[in-house]
């Protein structure tokens, strides 16, 4: 079952990336600046003293941050963050069977849309094969598969509110800050990082 999740989630999440990575593809391009490496000497060594760091630098102050990979991470929860701290948040008896029956739910639909997005796939590939590739037949198949993607991140989002909508407020806030925690085999963040 946890596996399931995991398959969910991680396609979840894949599906956001997608999301995310067309939206910073639609944004006017900034210039390619190679990346920033440590000199062998240490962060010192990187510009001279008198100089003051150049943008796009790790450590300068005008650096943007990166982008989130997941843009909705702090309004959703997982499944498996849910359920994986059940005791910690006290999800009750009432609270643990709809989120599995959700998640069952799911789980089901998911696979069906996943063969169904296979066999699609495989259309468009062959289509696509020819050395003349017949324009609108290929949009037609590539418009088919869209949808079953649309499918599949609306039912992710579906489960994402029904598991929302049975937590109180309280357990949601919980979650946050067991989100935002470090793993306990990370080691404590510094304020430079």
């Amino acid at each position: 079952m946890m596996q399931r999740i995991g398959v969910l989630l991680a396609s979840f999440l894949g599906g956001v990336v997608i999301i995310a990575t067309m939206a910073v593809a639609q944004q006017p391009a900034a210039p390619q600046q190679p990346e920033a490496r440590m000199p062998p000497g240490g962060p010192d060594q990187r510009n001279p003293p008198n100089q003051p760091n150049a943008p796009n630098q790790p450590n300068a102050p005008n650096a943007p941050n990166p982008p989130n990979p997941d843009p909705l991470n702090d309004v959703m929860f997982p499944p498996d963050l849910v359920l994986g701290h059940a005791r910690q948040v006290g999800l009750t008896d009432e609270q643990k069977t709809f989120i599995r029956a959700e998640i069952q739910k799911t789980t089901t639909s998911f696979n069906e849309l996943q063969w169904k997005l296979q066999d699609q796939m495989e259309v468009l590939h062959e289509t696509l094969k020819s050395s003349s590739v017949n324009e609108q037949q290929a949009l037609a198949e590539l418009n088919k598969v869209l949808d079953i993607e649309r499918e599949i991140k609306r039912l992710h989002i579906t489960l994402g509110v029904r598991i929302k909508n049975h937590l109180t407020p309280e357990q949601q806030e919980q979650l946050r800050r067991m989100r935002m925690q470090p793993p306990p085999s990370a080691p404590p963040r510094t304020p430079d990082q």
